[in-house]
């Protein structure tokens, strides 16, 4: 990319006959000598293996609320807004021991 020296405008290339110049977009500067510039892209094709893990370690805070499936007395928790935003949230819990989700509307 080159600016003009001008005006500091940028230089676009034009044909005057069989020649390419540089020519500025805002004043009438040209540049005789068009400075070629070659692009060169290298794409690296590195594929990452996919890790595969059994156990997930939960991430989400703990609560004390009842399973209602095994009656395990701790469960993982998080918020979501599925209705409007003047509405609140729904609390999803998930049982530690039996992996079990319900959703508390309370």
């Amino acid at each position: 990319m080159m600016f003009c020296p001008r005006c500091g405008s940028l230089m676009v290339p034009k044909r005057e006959g069989s020649k390419k110049v540089l020519a500025c977009t805002s004043c009438s500067y040209k540049n005789k000598k068009l400075e070629v510039a070659t692009l060169k892209e290298r794409v690296a094709n590195k594929e990452k293996e996919i890790e595969i893990v059994e156990d997930k370690v939960e991430g989400l805070p703990l609560t004390e609320a009842e399973c209602p499936k095994c009656k395990h007395r701790k469960a993982y928790f998080w918020l979501v807004q599925t209705r409007a935003s003047d509405e609140p949230e729904t609390k999803f819990l998930k049982c530690e021991n039996c992996k079990h989700t319900w959703r508390d509307y309370s």
